[in-house]
């Protein structure tokens, strides 16, 4: 309890923070003005707020709460504490799909009946990716029993779009391959105020989904043949959760790009926290630990101000390396 207070009080300091930080300084007291509608200044300083930066602090609030729950559920159910959203071929799956929008197509999706470009072109392409991939996981997830042997198809696909990502880089345009590395690169500015419902609604599901899994996950830290016993069906229990983290990995990645790190080191994160592996404490401190590191880096991304914005994907593993380089050297 105190410590979900504490990262409860972390959060609303860090999120206090991102609305303040930029290129342009703005004090607090406008800023609260401006979110409750009583503000009436310079109208820059309230586009600003509520069309940049009051949406990316909920993006990636929202971002690292669901990648690091992601990471705590694949963690637990595959007993491998490298696990994470990426290791499924999930974010690769995703990155491909915006590979031949923007290196084949040029940034369209055309078809006999509707064609799109832009944002929603490689929103549409990355949720696809997403999708497409964790269907196929699910269907080797019927024919295959092994978590171990699951594990490796998953990687294995990653490799395969890594591959096909590499030719299309090849063939690609100047511009194209511009464009997808700086996707590539990750961001939480890119979901605007108009897609924050939409994002936020998704992710809330997906997490709503991981809780409603918190008593079989915790049956599976003892085993599989002791989950089974005590009357739980793994292999549903197995697709359930490749299900919320297909969904949340999509999602994210399709509006803020491949983010890396939150997803691999919070989890561990939360456990040291807590120094416990009990779900019923853990997925929550992890779901307010993945808000805070989320909102912790967006923040550093921004703290140059005039000098540019640093890509998120360059700030994400100082925080995330040296936790798991932590870990592993514990456990050795």
């Amino acid at each position: 309890m105190k410590c979900g207070i504490l990262l409860t009080g972390a959060i609303i300091i860090l999120f206090a923070a991102n609305l303040m930080t930029g290129s342009v300084h703005i004090p607090l007291a406008d800023i609260m003005n401006i979110i409750t509608g009583r503000y009436d200044g310079k109208p820059s300083w309230q586009f600003i707020i509520l069309q940049s930066r009051l949406p990316q602090a909920i993006t990636a609030t929202l971002c690292g709460a669901s990648l690091a729950t992601c990471g705590l559920l694949l963690q637990t159910a595959f007993k491998n504490p490298l696990a994470g959203p990426s290791i499924f071929g999930i974010s690769g799956g995703a990155g491909l799909g915006v590979a031949l929008v923007m290196l084949l197509f040029g940034g369209s999706i055309s078809a006999i009946t509707f064609s799109v470009s832009g944002f929603l072109a490689v929103f549409l392409a990355a949720f696809t990716g997403a999708m497409l991939v964790t269907g196929i996981i699910f269907l080797f997830s019927t024919l295959v029993r092994s978590n171990v042997m699951l594990l490796i198809i998953g990687i294995m696909i990653g490799y395969l779009s890594s591959s096909a990502i590499s030719l299309l880089n090849f063939i690609a345009t100047e511009e194209g391959v511009r464009s997808y590395m700086v996707w590539g690169m990750g961001s939480f500015g890119g979901v605007s105020i108009s897609h924050i419902p939409t994002f936020t609604i998704v992710c809330l599901i997906g997490l709503l989904g991981a809780f409603l899994l918190v008593k079989p996950l915790n049956a599976l830290l003892l085993g599989e043949n002791y989950a089974e016993n005590l009357g739980i069906n793994t292999q549903r229990v197995r697709n359930q959760l490749l299900a919320v983290t297909g969904i949340l990995t999509a999602i994210t990645t399709a509006f803020c790009g491949p983010v890396s790190f939150i997803g691999l080191a919070v989890p561990h994160l939360a456990r040291l926290i807590l120094r416990t592996d009990n779900h019923r404490s853990l997925l929550p401190v992890t779901v307010l630990t993945g808000a805070a590191v989320a909102l912790l880096c967006n923040l550093i991304c921004y703290l140059p101000g005039e000098g540019g914005v640093i890509p998120l994907n360059a700030v994400t593993p100082l925080v995330g390396a040296p936790v798991i380089i932590y870990v592993i050297a514990r456990k050795s």
